[in-house]
């Protein structure tokens, strides 16, 4: 049974998420099956994909699979993990890709969904970032992402709260481009899609990369590398971590001890 499905028409890829029992979190498997989509779609010149939830849905996307999270302390969020393998599909992708979100984007699924080229959302539209709510630390090429993104006290309030914030603080805040009614966004977001596929392909390709490394045209020192690693691994070998985990599978509130 897939967990995505997907369609070319027109020059216009679409790639659905079809995983409504999990929530359409962002498991190994879903992930695999995604970058097979936008691989696909790069063989077949594709020239914009538009990635969604089924029309109506309550959860756009849960994030990161949190039944797949190690028990052993180790960084779940290296170079090779899905989610950033993800993330690299969606930025490295030739075309520009379309985010069309109805209902919740929780957790890592927000950094999946502010590294589409053009964020479009409905009033049920949400975004919560949500480590904290499991004793987890959010991964540096993550954060710096978000940084780039959102202004730095918004990215700080999602943080630190993992509250959502809804669809019209959203697009205050430049998460979303446009905020458009439930039953306007297909027609919207398709028009803009058709629009894309109408321009020089070529030239689009070139300003989305030149975009994208000039966006991480931001060294860090050796040091500040190394300080960053030692804070994450202050938390994966810590008492929380454990705990967060094994409270959000029990399904209880955790009990923090701060060690």
């Amino acid at each position: 049974m897939g967990l995505i499905r997907q369609e070319i028409r027109d020059g216009i890829g679409t790639i659905t998420f079809d995983h409504d029992a999990k929530r359409n979190a962002l498991s190994s498997a879903l992930i695999e099956e995604m970058i097979g989509a936008f691989d696909g779609f790069i063989k077949q010149h594709v020239r914009v994909a538009i990635l969604r939830a089924h029309p109506g849905a309550k959860v756009w996307s849960a994030g990161h699979d949190v039944s797949e999270l190690p028990r052993s302390g180790r960084d779940p969020l290296a170079y090779n993990d899905p989610l950033e393998q993800a993330i690299r599909a969606v930025r490295e992708f030739p075309a520009p890709v379309i985010a069309m979100i109805e209902g919740g984007v929780w957790g890592g699924a927000v950094e999946l969904a502010l590294c589409c080229d053009i964020p479009i959302g409905a009033p049920s539209a949400t975004f919560a970032i949500t480590p904290a709510r499991i004793g987890v630390p959010y991964n540096p090429a993550g954060i710096l992402r978000i940084m780039n993104e959102i202004d730095l006290s918004v990215a700080k309030e999602m943080f630190f709260t993992a509250r959502p914030l809804g669809a019209e603080r959203a697009m205050q805040v430049g998460i979303l481009n446009h905020l458009v009614e439930a039953d306007e966004i297909e027609a919207f977001t398709f028009d803009m899609a058709r629009t894309i596929a109408e321009l020089s392909p070529l030239s689009i390709a070139v300003m989305k990369e030149q975009v994208r490394l000039l966006g991480n045209a931001r060294p860090l020192s050796p040091e500040t590398f190394e300080r960053i690693q030692g804070l994450r691994r202050k938390v994966y070998d810590s008492h929380d971590y454990q705990e967060g985990i094994v409270a959000f599978m029990e399904k209880r509130k955790p009990k923090w001890l701060g060690k």
